[in-house]
């Protein structure tokens, strides 16, 4: 494996070719929400579940979900198609579920290692990911670290 390959190495981000036309499988985590992204060659269209990015009613779920492509340059930005399927989770978690598959596959789509320092400069959970989760409840407990509450009179 050369240096570029090593350097290009995104784990979460599979690029295929079927037909001749390049395809990236990507997929992103964050606590329950699973978000898995398909990038095409096309025209700059981005849906998120088959709406629009753009119509997303949530105004910061929906600035999470464009960083990646908003890092771009305009041309690069407008020569891809991105469907992401997003389930699990909340909205918050949904949004950086899909910045994280969006960012991977664009890493990979693209194959340049300018891209990938590019998103690890801004935020390193762009392409890393977050590996914290919610603790589990304990037995006779309200929650995972509440206890009773004692009475000393």
């Amino acid at each position: 494996m050369s240096q570029q390959e090593a350097e290009l190495k995104v784990l979460g981000a599979y690029p295929q070719i079927i037909s001749g036309k390049k395809y990236v499988l990507s997929y992103g985590k964050r606590k329950t929400a699973v978000a898995r992204a398909v990038i095409t060659h096309g025209r700059g269209l981005y849906r998120v579940n088959g709406v629009p990015v753009e119509l997303y009613p949530i105004e910061l779920a929906r600035q999470k979900m464009l960083e990646p492509l908003l890092l771009l340059s305009e041309e690069l930005r407008n020569s891809i198609d991105i469907n992401v399927s997003v389930q699990g989770g909340g909205v918050m978690a949904q949004a950086y579920a899909v910045r994280t598959a969006v960012a991977r596959g664009i890493v990979m789509f693209f194959e340049n290692p300018v891209i990938k320092r590019l998103f690890n400069e801004y935020d390193r959970t762009m392409l890393a990911g977050d590996p914290r989760r919610t603790e589990p409840e304990k037995w006779m407990r309200y929650s995972a670290r509440r206890f009773r509450q004692k009475s000393y009179r």
